[in-house]
């Protein structure tokens, strides 16, 4: 059996140079493996400061929300800003590690764990401005240093009671989208609130967040019972609904498709264990209090959305008031808070369009999703503000939590099992469709956008295979 010659001129020996010339590639390797790091020009004391303030970027961008893909190529480009150029960054879910290979020298590793996850759209904004700054060459590592500990070291940026009234806002606005009158959005609003402070409570006791869902769901779906025994003449589940759409929307369900698809599968793994777990803890909450309602013998029961069309103004008006209430809860400032409304107005003109069409609620909700992903990479760099924000606030409007209540509540009170597992499988249709969606929007607008540099471009070719 003949075999392969063992080098180029043996093979070109055998084949006229011609041929050859035709048959050779002349494209990069195949696959693209680490080169030999290079000498490195720096003294200890800087390396370690550099590196240091690139795994502080990493960590900050990661703790409040950031996408993987978004975090390593950020870390890259402020190491390579001082001249660390041969560097690896590898992220977890809960940490992050920063190597910086040097030929002849023992390589300088340093970690970081992630200790806090919440959304702060004005953190995020200023880490994103500081790294932009470092990359352009405007501050050296010590001047970053100091810039870097203002900016996670600021104060919230709204009072207490502003986040209470962007919660109880945006609860009342998911009651009139659903189409409910305005007694039902206030009943939405204040538990809302109330949801809000008793969530807080329960984080300062540092109570798991599994509890702190449960409890929301609880709380919410024993508001709803309460007003049934009252007979008060609201319908019940619009206040339960608003109070799924709240704790639904602080999931990172985006944030853990973007992972997946971007090449990050342990830190896409870990965000969405968090989801499931979360909202495993919302079912558990509502089911709960259902099933201790129907062994009560109280009169349970659920409406639909409404009994008559809702002006499209309205919703329009509704969803534009929850993408830019779910953005003051996130302290988003005010000229974010204002494209985060505009954001939701957009997602829910493009959903109610796509459903004019005849597409399903799936299929509407990933076609809203990739229009909100598509301007938020657009739009990043002209207005300032980090693309999460644009896609995370614009889909919440668009969140499923009737869809889950109703599926509940026909496996706890009505028995019906099937019913309610198809309802809930719907629900979970929506929420992939718009994780992936907005995913695809990004890419689809990535093109357009001048905001990516080669660094972008080689965290992403990690998700690519090459023939």
């Amino acid at each position: 059996m003949p075999t392969w010659p063992r080098n180029r001129r043996r093979s070109q020996a055998r084949i006229p140079e011609r041929a050859w010339r035709a048959i050779a590639g002349s494209d990069p390797p195949t696959a693209p493996i680490s080169l030999r790091a290079q000498p490195s020009r720096m003294d200890d004391l800087t390396a370690h400061a550099a590196l240091g303030l690139a795994l502080r970027i990493g960590e900050s961008m990661l703790a409040v929300g950031a996408p993987a893909a978004d975090v390593t190529a950020t870390v890259l480009r402020v190491a390579a800003a001082y001249g660390l150029t041969s560097c690896q960054a590898d992220i977890t879910f809960t940490s992050i590690t920063v190597s910086y290979d040097r030929e002849n020298a023992v390589p300088l590793t340093a970690m970081r764990i992630v200790r806090t996850s919440r959304i702060d759209y004005t953190r995020l904004q200023g880490i994103t401005d500081l790294a932009r700054a470092v990359g352009a060459g405007e501050l050296d590592v010590e001047d970053a240093h100091r810039r870097l500990d203002r900016v996670v070291a600021a104060p919230p940026t709204y009072r207490h009671t502003v986040h209470a009234l962007a919660w109880a806002g945006l609860a009342g606005s998911v009651g009139l989208l659903l189409g409910g009158g305005w007694l039902e959005a206030l009943f939405a609003a204040l538990t809302t609130a109330l949801i809000a402070q008793v969530m807080r409570v329960l984080g300062r006791q540092s109570l798991p967040m599994f509890f702190q869902q449960a409890a929301g769901a609880a709380l919410a779906t024993g508001v709803a019972v309460l007003l049934l025994v009252l007979d008060v003449d609201v319908r019940t589940s619009l206040v339960v609904a608003a109070g799924i759409v709240v704790l639904l929307a602080g999931l990172s369900l985006v944030s853990a498709a973007q992972d997946a698809i971007s090449g990050f599968p342990v830190t896409a793994g870990g965000r969405a264990f968090e989801v499931v777990t979360l909202t495993a803890g919302i079912v558990v909450g509502i089911a709960g209090v259902l099933d201790l309602a129907q062994r009560a013998q109280l009169p349970l029961t659920i409406v639909d959305p409404s009994p008559t069309p809702v002006p499209f103004p309205v919703t329009l008006a509704a969803a534009a008031g929850i993408a830019g209430c779910w953005a003051l809860a996130c302290h988003a400032r005010p000229r974010a808070v204002g494209l985060a409304a505009m954001a939701g107005a957009l997602s829910w003109t493009a959903f109610w369009a796509a459903g004019a069409l005849g597409a399903g609620p799936a299929l509407a909700s990933g076609v809203a999703a990739a229009a909100l992903g598509f301007c938020g990479e657009v739009l990043t760099e002209r207005f300032r503000v980090p693309a999460q924000l644009v896609a995370v606030c614009g889909i919440v409007p668009l969140l499923p939590g009737l869809a889950i209540y109703r599926g509940l509540f026909a496996i706890v009170v009505d028995a019906d099992i099937e019913g309610g597992l198809a309802a809930l499988v719907g629900a979970g249709a929506v929420g992939l469709a718009l994780a992936a969606g907005v995913t695809l929007g990004e890419y689809l607008g990535r093109p357009i956008s001048r905001a990516r540099d080669r660094y972008d471009e080689r965290v992403r070719r990690r998700a690519m295979t090459t023939d």
